[in-house]
């Protein structure tokens, strides 16, 4: 399976240059958040694939311009071709407004997806906004990531986990790839596409 992830800032080659066969082959575009949403309804109608999406904390016009033709999977566990998807968009508060959460809120929201996960017996792919702490994050409280992240990559062992929120432009010490045990780690600023069943990720994202 092919995916686009997608997050922080709108591809110029995708979306002001954009030719339908840069889409092919294409099974699924997942969005890390802080996108403009008629952004992602402008790769919806190019493409079969689904369009997923979490929040990013300057999502607050989501509420006034949904992205059309997209589907939020913001605390669900969203399946596409059998693999399992968690949602949890967001970022640490450090400000009033939506889609901003303390460590204690983020921890809430995930046990309020208990029963889910369960259910689908665990997840393959997390997507968030914000970074897990201490894992390609930064120690300014608005980039800080949440440590809540770790306690379900340590638990469910998911094959990816897809984040945006620190741009790979902020400077050398983020990465496009990292890895947490047995999770690959893909930070999604901007475009990003790779194959799920590729076992030699790290070469082919670096």
């Amino acid at each position: 399976m092919k995916i686009l992830a997608i997050a922080d800032e709108e591809s110029a080659y995708l979306w002001d240059h954009f030719e339908k066969e840069k889409l092919e082959g294409i099974d699924l575009i997942i969005s890390c958040g802080d996108l403009d949403p008629r952004y992602l309804s402008f790769l919806a109608t190019f493409t079969s694939a689904p369009v997923l999406y979490v929040h990013g904390n300057h999502d607050e016009k989501y509420s006034e311009i949904p992205p059309e033709g997209c589907i939020c999977i913001d605390d669900t566990v969203y399946v596409h071709d059998g693999i399992r998807i968690l949602g949890l968009g967001g970022s640490m508060r450090y400000r009033g407004g939506e889609h901003q959460y303390t460590e204690w809120d983020m921890k809430r929201r995930v046990g309020k997806l208990a029963f889910k996960l369960f259910r689908h017996r665990g997840f393959d792919i997390l997507v968030t906004h914000a970074p897990a702490y201490e894992l390609n994050d930064a120690r300014d409280l608005p980039h800080q990531g949440f440590k809540v992240f770790l306690k379900l990559l340590e638990k469910y062992k998911p094959r990816f986990f897809l984040h945006g929120h620190v741009h790979l432009s902020y400077g050398r010490n983020h990465k496009r790839y990292d890895k947490y045990q047995e999770t690959h780690v893909i930070n999604a600023y901007e475009r990003c596409v790779f194959e799920y069943e590729d076992e030699n990720l790290r070469e082919h994202l670096r």
